[in-house]
């Protein structure tokens, strides 16, 4: 069999042309098509600040032949065209609508658009004209937007898009929407008087993300807030500009910025169309939208019970946002509050803008309750808001644990310990995804709250490890049996889990796996999968970005992209009829294998193990939205059999979650 590895980065441009496809699909609503436009640009401006920058240095170094660099970039061009086609239908359908976005098109000498340019938006402008004989001396900020000017006497002119302070878009009579970008392009003018202006031209500037927190000396905590500032000055990885602009005038702003010529990339009139998904409406037609799905409430915990009595009696597995996310809020409001429980403990990867969990962890510590967060500064793009709430947190008198060195923690757990006399109850949360009660409305995860004895022990023994550094085995403690965590035994676990499967098959026994990522990289557990193929095991995955495994007869690979973000993580393994699933945090990659605390967690409680076994056969029989992989990595959609009623798995596990 075949047993190479495709790209990952040419693996993870086929994610977004998914994304991409979503937005050309006509039974997708209206608006729907609009958000998804704007994920895709939102998903590849990430690319050009991540990925590129390596990419761009693997090329220097490798022979022609062998670099993924021009791949990458045919792609992203191949991308780009089919997005432009698509933006220009979308922008009809919307017209005929009665909505009409003013698209490379003049702008209705309004009233009320001077007044706004005169009174809001003038005042936050930086015109500065370009001398462009000498050495720039204007900085351009990291993915900031900028018009450049061109004056009749052949100079330049540069003037910021204030769209970090102000909407992107303005609401005009009659129905029309205008983009800030041209509320300014109206009045250049004004801008640079005595100039008289021949043409306006967008552009915009990204700069490399990938900056080594340890170059930097001091406190972590420092180190992240001097990253930050870092970030923003990173080296240019693309210099976007409209199309339409001159030769000349290209040519002159990459000789004034220092951009190399593989760094200037053409693009449209306007620039950061992630902004799209801001657009204002001005109809509120339900058919723009998807049609409502409400959260199912969780009947085991719609008692009179409290939260935490009930899963003291019994396991609870919620699937979100199929189900209320109020009862993770619930868990920690009533653990501020409860006289009986003395300590706290959670690990908080990505935090909400408005956290109410923090909020509740802090009424925590000020209640007299002993509280320890984990709170991982080196979250990618969260760094700020993570560094925010850790300085507000320790404040309130919380224990504030700033991460491992060289180690990410990015484990999704907490834990609540509560005396009664002189017993101690142990409430467990595990999730496959971060404790953001903003994500937790679009992204589909899984969260188990359990008292199980030693799971929870566990459970301490890893805040105990997060506190020190210490290895558990250096305290003598017994080693994690039931949780599985990476850099302990989740890696040998999940090997040994394969290799089990694959002595099944060989005795002809009932062998099967069926695993759900969001990435899968890692070549050791790749191998593993590869191994157990050739042994007879069927494998099935769900993965709905970077996929590295070569699909091929005995590997499965589907993709789904809905309206939810597909982000948990499920571990299925048929064990010859006894059947084992775990689920977690943790993505077969590198950086969550070796680099990262990860958790993984079994389903002991029959009930939701039968659940979450449903929801993966939800998933598999999904031929509307599911596409499969072939072995170019191409999205194939699934053939719906003729007759066959169409299955979307989202709306059918909304379905099904209801009736429980």
């Amino acid at each position: 069999m075949d047993t190479s590895l495709n790209d990952r980065d040419l693996s993870w441009l086929s994610f977004n042309g998914r994304v991409l496809m979503m937005a050309g699909d006509e039974a997708v609503p209206l608006f729907e098509r609009v958000r998804f436009l704007s994920i895709f640009s939102s998903n590849l401006d990430e690319f050009f600040r991540v990925r590129m920058p390596a990419l761009m240095a693997l090329h220097q170094l490798e022979e022609a032949n062998t670099s993924v660099l021009p791949q990458a970039q045919a792609e992203i061009g191949r991308q780009l065209n089919l997005y432009g086609s698509m933006l220009k239908n979308v922008l009809q359908a919307l017209q005929q609508k009665g909505i009409h976005l003013h698209y490379g098109t003049p702008l209705p000498p309004e009233a009320a658009v001077q007044d706004y340019f005169h009174s809001t938006v003038m005042g936050l402008l930086h015109p500065v004209v370009l001398q462009l004989h000498t050495p720039a001396e204007t900085f351009l900020e990291n993915n900031a937007l900028y018009l450049i000017a061109g004056f009749e006497d052949g100079g330049m002119g540069m003037v910021n898009i204030p769209s970090g302070i102000l909407p992107r878009f303005l609401k005009l009579s009659g129905g029309g929407i205008a983009f800030l970008d041209d509320v300014v392009r109206a009045h250049l003018d004004l801008v640079f008087p005595g100039r008289s202006v021949q043409g306006a031209y967008s552009i915009k500037l990204t700069r490399d993300a990938e900056i080594d927190v340890d170059e930097f000396s001091g406190t972590l905590l420092q180190k992240v807030e001097n990253m930050l500032i870092k970030r923003d000055l990173g080296l240019p990885t693309r210099f976007l500009y409209d199309a339409a602009m001159p030769e000349h005038l290209q040519a002159a702003l990459a000789k004034y910025f220092r951009i190399a010529p593989q760094e200037m990339v053409a693009g449209g009139r306007y620039h950061h169309l992630r902004d799209l998904a801001d657009m204002p409406l001005p109809s509120k037609d339900p058919s723009l939208f998807y049609p409502p799905m409400p959260p199912a409430r969780v009947k085991p915990l719609d008692g009179e019970k409290g939260l935490l009595d009930t899963v003291l009696e019994q396991d609870v597995v919620l699937h979100v946002p199929y189900q209320n996310y109020d009862y993770i809020l619930r868990y920690f409001n009533e653990a501020a509050l409860d006289p009986d429980v003395k300590e706290i403990y959670v690990t908080l990867y990505r935090v909400a803008s408005g956290s109410q969990i923090v909020h509740a962890l802090i009424s925590a510590a000020r209640n007299g309750k002993q509280v320890t967060v984990m709170v991982e500064l080196k979250a990618r793009f969260d760094e700020a808001n993570n560094v925010r709430w850790a300085k507000r947190m320790k404040e309130a008198g919380i224990k504030i644990l700033y991460s491992i060195p060289n180690l990410k923690v990015h484990a999704k757990v907490a834990l609540v310990k509560r005396q009664r006399g002189n017993t101690w109850d142990y409430v467990g949360l595990m999730a496959t995804g971060n404790f953001n009660e903003s994500t937790a409305r679009f992204y589909t995860d899984h969260v188990l709250l359990t008292a199980h004895k030693e799971m929870t022990q566990e459970l301490e023994l890893l805040f105990l490890y997060m506190q020190t550094g210490i290895a558990p085995a250096r305290y003598n403690f017994i080693p994690f049996n039931h949780l599985l965590v990476a850099q302990f035994n989740l890696m040998d676990r999940f090997l040994g889990m394969i290799a089990r499967e694959a002595e099944h098959a060989r005795a002809g026994r009932k062998a099967r796996i069926v695993i759900k990522l969001n990435n899968l990289q890692e070549k050791e557990m790749i191998a593993a999968l590869y191994a157990a193929v050739e042994a007879g095991v069927e494998v099935v995955l769900i993965i709905r970005s970077i996929c590295c495994i070569v699909p091929q007869p005995g590997i499965t690979v589907r993709r789904i992209v809905d309206r939810y973000l597909e982000h948990a993580r499920i571990f299925y393994f048929q064990n010859n009829g006894n059947e084992e699933i775990y689920m977690g945090s943790a993505d077969w990659m590198n950086r969550n294998l070796h680099r990262r605390i990860e958790v993984c967690f079994p389903i002991y409680d029959k009930t939701y193990f039968r659940q979450l076994k449903d929801i993966l056969d939800i998933q598999l029989a999904d031929n509307t939205n599911a596409v499969i992989l072939d072995r170019q990595i191409n999205n194939v959609p699934v053939e719906k059999p003729t007759g066959e009623p169409g299955v979307n798995a989202q709306r059918a596990i909304s379905a099904y979650v209801h009736n429980l």
